[in-house]
């Protein structure tokens, strides 16, 4: 059983091709951004066997192509990494490529099973310096920057996936740290900037908490350009999601 937010199908944006998307409910950390606070709490959601995921990836499995497959999601995905290891077994038994989007703050022996299973791991990483990841997150990036070694020693693919938060991480100093921490990698084949956007402030006046970047501003599309020019000298692909 796994605890799930929501499912997307044909999706587009999480991972190669088209695919099925799996939201599961409940997350380890407190992204000052959060564009999906509903997702926060680990008890919400609804109980979905993975039978039950399984036959909805199966009834897409024809228009997955070569790229396409199913990608698990959040919240924190790898809260769940007991179910998802059955699950990514099932689906692998069935020829179903898997991508897996994690912040990486989870380090346990099952986890690190689970990313052996993952044909792509999507590594959101929130900030490359430690005290400015502690002031967005509530947490250090210690844990993200282990997995992330961990998964370049594997040598299976990996994207990493960037907010660009205005005023928080989008400083040339902070892009080009970034660059240097990760420019002899030899898995990440892709570098995702996602612009920080103010879609679900919304869910915080329906859930009654309180939005902590009310102030913050989604960046412009200089600042953009700026940002992927820069991360460009260091990453092989930088694309604008």
């Amino acid at each position: 059983m796994l605890r799930v937010h929501s499912i997307e199908t044909f999706g587009t944006h999480d991972g190669p091709g088209l695919r099925l998307v799996v939201f599961l409910q409940g997350c380890n950390i407190r992204c000052l951004y959060c564009h999906n606070p509903d997702l926060l709490d680990r008890e919400g959601g609804k109980l979905m066997k993975r039978k039950e995921i399984i036959e909805l990836a199966e009834k897409q499995k024809e228009y997955f192509g070569e790229e396409g497959g199913v990608t698990v999601s959040g919240g924190e995905p790898t809260l769940q990494p007991k179910g998802l290891n059955k699950l990514f077994r099932s689906l692998k038994r069935r020829g179903i490529k898997t991508a897996l989007d994690t912040n990486g703050m989870i380090t346990s022996d099952e986890v690190k099973k689970l990313y052996k299973k993952t044909d792509l791991l999507l590594l959101d990483v929130k900030h490359i310096d430690e005290k400015m990841h502690i002031k967005l997150t509530g947490a250090s990036n210690r844990n993200v920057l282990e997995m992330a070694k961990y998964r370049e020693d594997t040598g299976k693919p990996m994207w990493i996936r960037y907010v660009l938060v205005p005023g928080w991480n989008d400083e040339e100093k902070y892009l080009r740290l970034l660059g240097e921490y990760f420019k002899d990698y030899k898995t990440i084949e892709k570098l995702e900037i996602l612009p920080y956007h103010t879609l679900g402030v919304y869910k915080y006046k329906e859930l009654g908490m309180k939005y902590k970047l009310s102030k913050v501003n989604p960046p412009t599309s200089e600042n953009i350009e700026n940002a992927r020019k820069i991360l460009s000298e260091y990453f092989t692909e930088v694309v604008v999601k």
